[in-house]
């Protein structure tokens, strides 16, 4: 199966919106809430563009990444340092263990780097 990764377009968001609430669907550890961040992500200062991605396979939308900005605070050390935060990456039910989602952390890191981030954060569960 061949998967092309890209850059969310604008005409993409309502089939991101349900692509998300599929993903997470069914989930146990989901408060199903993901497809709410996102739009609410999306109207921040820590939103980027360019890292709001989308993989296509078979012809359809089926899988989404985001990444937005955040600062780590060391209190100890009090220092800060820019970071992204890796939330969500969705892949609808029916393409979920085909590499779908691996491929969409890589291109969004890959893109990352280019944009000279060189820190990414997860929350669990990973």
């Amino acid at each position: 199966m061949t998967v092309n990764i890209r850059t969310e377009k604008s005409s993409d968001t309502t089939i991101v919106f349900e692509l998300i609430r599929l993903a997470f669907e069914n989930e146990q550890y989901s408060d199903h809430q993901e497809h709410i961040l996102v739009e609410k992500l999306r109207r921040t200062a820590e939103f980027i563009p360019q890292l709001s991605m989308v993989a296509e396979a078979e012809g359809e939308i089926a899988g989404y990444i985001l990444l937005t900005k955040v600062k780590i605070i060391d209190k100890e050390n009090q220092k800060t340092s820019d970071s992204l935060a890796l939330a969500p990456v969705a892949v609808l039910p029916q393409f979920q263990g085909q590499g779908i989602g691996g491929k969409l952390i890589l291109g969004a890191h890959q893109i990352a780097k280019e944009m000279g981030f060189d820190e990414m954060t997860a929350d669990e569960p990973i």
